[in-house]
């Protein structure tokens, strides 16, 4: 026990972000639930948003220090046509988007945001590694099962 609390104090003062195969949660763990502001507007005004579930905020409370925020971008490659990529970041481009609850942010960029608009940002935690993972992606024909790479609905 002591062992694992102090392999996860390294990680957390590394800050790696690790990327975690999707749908890898053993079944003790509950289901992301998502955190979504309240909102008078219309369901498709929330389409094009990012969602961060509790864990996800959670988790970049604890990492993030002062201006740093989470970056989400998507690049070609991986097993599926285009992966994931997350990093730690302080500088807000003209082009990006910002999404914020419960005082964490995720930015994306404007070419990043057509690939995960509408889906969920979650963070996930196991015995052998943790990571930030992108769930229930809408723009997603299919993934691989390492989760980290998908295809897009044409």
């Amino acid at each position: 026990m002591a062992a694992a609390w102090g392999l996860s104090r390294v990680a957390a003062s590394l800050r790696a972000v690790t990327p975690w195969p999707r749908g890898r949660l053993p079944a003790a763990f509950p289901r992301p639930q998502v955190r979504r502001k309240e909102s008078s507007s219309s369901p498709q005004a929330d389409e094009g948003k990012i969602h961060l579930t509790d864990s996800c905020v959670q988790r970049l409370l604890e990492i993030t220090e002062g201006p740093e925020f989470l970056r989400l971008q998507v690049e070609g490659g991986g097993c599926s046509g285009f992966q994931y990529k997350f990093s730690l970041d302080t500088v807000i481009n003209p082009d990006d988007r910002q999404e914020e609850g419960g005082g964490a942010r995720v930015v994306v960029d404007s070419d990043s945001l057509a690939f995960v608009k509408g889906a969920q940002v979650d963070f996930s935690q196991e015995l052998i590694r943790s990571s930030f993972q992108v769930l229930n992606n809408p723009q997603a024909q299919q993934g691989c099962s390492c989760g980290s790479s998908f295809s897009v609905k044409l």
